[in-house]
């Protein structure tokens, strides 16, 4: 298999859609990366062989999606001593807030570093600048995406002052 920096995890296929924004903005950054489908309930011993094989093939940080209960970022961490950030998801009848408090609420000595509900792309983003901390390249990418964003935003300032 191929060497990787990020993972990302999910719980199940339907949380697709949320955190293949978090794989996008990792391509963007040109960040070696995979998506897994592995449930910390339902599939545990493929979640735990997955984690190995990722960290044997360089996987630094691992990113991890889930809703509801939201355990898997947890489990995760219990069984890696590299990065965990959780994406907690919507669904159920607390429409994500049950997840978040689920992915934030980690006991001493197993952290799990959270963003926002369905925040998968500021989780990439997290894991860029994790990476950065030792690639100057990686640094500068991030830099200038900064500031492209600024730049959008001033024109687009600019465009609503003009229509006053």
């Amino acid at each position: 298999m191929d060497k990787i920096q990020v993972a990302i995890i999910m719980g199940s296929d339907s949380d697709l859609d949320v955190m293949k924004k978090g794989a996008e903005t990792l391509a963007e950054f040109r960040i070696a990366h995979e998506i897994r489908v592995l449930s910390a309930h339902r599939t545990p011993v493929a979640l735990e062989s997955f984690l190995k094989d990722a960290e044997t093939r360089g996987c630094r940080i691992f990113i991890c999606g889930a809703g509801m209960a939201a355990h898997l970022a947890g489990a995760v961490s219990a069984r890696t001593t590299r990065p965990v950030i959780g994406v907690p998801l919507q669904g159920g009848i607390l429409d994500g807030l049950d997840s978040l408090l689920s992915t934030v609420q980690m006991p001493p000595g197993m952290p799990v570093a959270t963003v926002a509900v369905g925040g998968a792309r500021n989780a990439a983003i997290l894991a860029v600048q994790m990476l950065a901390l030792e690639d100057a390249d990686l640094r500068k990418a991030l830099e200038q995406q900064r500031e492209k964003t600024a730049a959008k935003l001033a024109a687009r300032d600019a465009e609503i002052a003009r229509r006053q």
